[in-house]
Parts: C-alpha cells; structure tokens; sequence
C-alpha cells in the first residue's frame, strides 16, 4: 500500500508539472502555416503556437472565426508577414481587443515591387518574400527578437534555435543554387497558377509566368491567358505546375489548351499537412527545389 502511494503521489507531481509547463509557455499565433513553421522551430518548447491559416489552406481567401478572434485575444505576440499579404489578422487583433505585440516577420527585406496586369497599373510589393531562403533569415532573426523581448529568460534560447536554422537555411541556399545551375537560362522558365515565386525566381535566375497575379482573389482576362499560351507554344515550356492551396481548374485549361502536361503541385502560400511532403518550410522548399527541376530538364 506504501508502495502504491509513492507511486501515485509520482504521477501526481508530474501531472502537475505538465500542467505548469503547458501555461507557462509563451501564446503565439502566426498568420499562416509557414510563419507557424518559423516560430515553432525559433520558440520550441517555450511556446505554444497557434495558427490562424493551416495547412494547404489560402491565406489570400481566409475568413476568421470568432474562435480565432478569442485565440488571437488570448495570446501575447502575433506574427504577420505583412506586405500586404495577412492584413486581416491585424483588423482581427484590433477587433478582438488584441493588447499585445505585433511583430512583421519580413521587416528588414528587400521587397520586390510589381504591377498586376489588368489592375490599377499602381505598384506594389510582392508578399511572397519567404520563396527566398536569404529572407527568411531575416524572418528568423525577428521572430526570435520577438520572443526574447517577451521572454527575457528564454532570449539564448531562442538565438542559439535561430543560429541552427539560419545554418540550415545557408544549406538550403546553397544545395538549391546548385540544382539550378545544372539548367541553361534560356530554359529557365515555368509557368505557375499564381505569380508567388517571384522571390525564388529573383534568387536564382528563374522566370515564372502566371495567369493569376500574386493574390489568388485577382482573375485572369482570356486575353492574359491567350497571351500566355501563346508564349507557352513558342517557347516551348513544359514545366507547368499548380499549388496547393489554388483552384486548379485555370491551370488545367491553360495547360489543355497550350498542349503541355502538368507537373505535380507546388506549395507556395501553405505547408502541407504533416503526413505530407512539405510539412515544413526547409522541406517545402527542397521539395518545391526537385519537382521544379524535373520541368525545367524538359524545356
């Protein structure tokens, strides 16, 4: 019986240090899968994470709940990309009464600056920033000033967590320039469903051509989509490919009617789902990196 009640007041102590450790770590909510990626890796077991879009979902269509307005209430940092991309979540914060600290994951950055054709001809930045390894560096660094602004405690933590991905995100940079290299420019280009990898285009001397402009909610005119199959036939483009979280049905006729086949699905604006391949960012882009390389060897 003695026994027994050792054993039981064990179990009681560690429930309860679980319990403590779960409420004492730091509510973050990060906008979308990516940036939900970003600080789980930066902040690990010192924060619980929550993220408004998930996997394979379109942050550009998003619609908040009152659920998400109380997770958003609750939490004591929220991370956006900004550059227009998750403007929602800031007029959530403020609707939901949000009294904590905001922290724009892509401040620092070199924005790309573009015009969507058949708009206003007004310019504006590309949010996808995050389609270049170098930036997501950037993206690190905030994020872990963040949480040690926060977590002062935490503040070697968080560097020591940041100073490990940077390393991976060098590698990554590093293996992806070599994969490219191995393809002529002339060949270098790749017809996608919307104009989100304008960044990784930029890094590595890539041309992407889309139908769509960088939000999934702009339409393509038939004259855009003439255009492009036209260019697609002259130049003799195969690498086609759609994305995870946009409709397909575009691409699927452009690709019909242009002749060429489709490759498999890219993930731009969204991780997948963690039983999937691209359930992080570095694996994201390793995967988004081969199936790219497979188009691109065809043209």
């Amino acid at each position: 019986m003695h026994q027994s009640w050792k054993i039981l007041f064990a179990a009681l102590l560690l429930l309860m240090s679980t319990v403590a450790t779960a409420a004492d770590k730091l509510p973050v909510v990060a906008s979308f899968s990516i940036l939900g990626d970003l600080v789980s890796v930066i902040g690990g077991d010192r924060v619980a994470i929550s993220t408004m879009v998930g996997p394979n979902q379109d942050a550009h269509m998003f619609a908040p709940s009152p659920a998400d307005a109380k997770k958003v209430a609750q939490s004591k940092l929220v991370v956006v990309n900004g550059l227009g991309f998750d403007q929602w979540l800031n007029r959530l914060a403020g609707a939901a009464g949000y009294k904590g600290a905001i922290v724009v994951a892509s401040n620092g950055i070199k924005a790309r600056q573009m015009s969507d054709e058949g708009q206003t001809g007004k310019m504006h930045a590309d949010p996808h920033a995050w389609q270049d390894p170098a930036n997501v560096i950037i993206y690190a660094g905030n994020i872990a000033a963040a949480l040690a602004k926060l977590d002062p405690a935490g503040a070697g933590y968080y560097q020591d967590n940041r100073a490990r991905y940077v390393q991976s995100l060098k590698e990554l940079d590093g293996w992806a320039g070599q994969q490219f290299a191995q393809i002529t420019a002339e060949k270098r280009k790749v017809i996608t469903s919307h104009d989100a990898f304008g960044y990784l285009g930029a890094r590595y001397r890539i041309t992407f051509l889309a139908p769509q402009g960088t939000s999934t909610e702009s339409e393509a005119s038939a004259k855009d989509v003439a255009r492009l199959i036209r260019q697609i036939q002259h130049e003799r483009i195969k690498a086609v490919y759609i994305e995870n979280m946009s409709d397909p049905k575009l691409l699927q006729q452009l690709s019909r009617e242009a002749g060429v086949a489709m490759g498999a699905k890219l993930y731009s604006d969204a991780l997948s789902s963690p039983q999937d391949v691209a359930p992080t960012y570095l694996k994201m882009m390793r995967y988004n990196i081969g199936q790219l390389m497979l188009g691109l060897k065809l043209n």
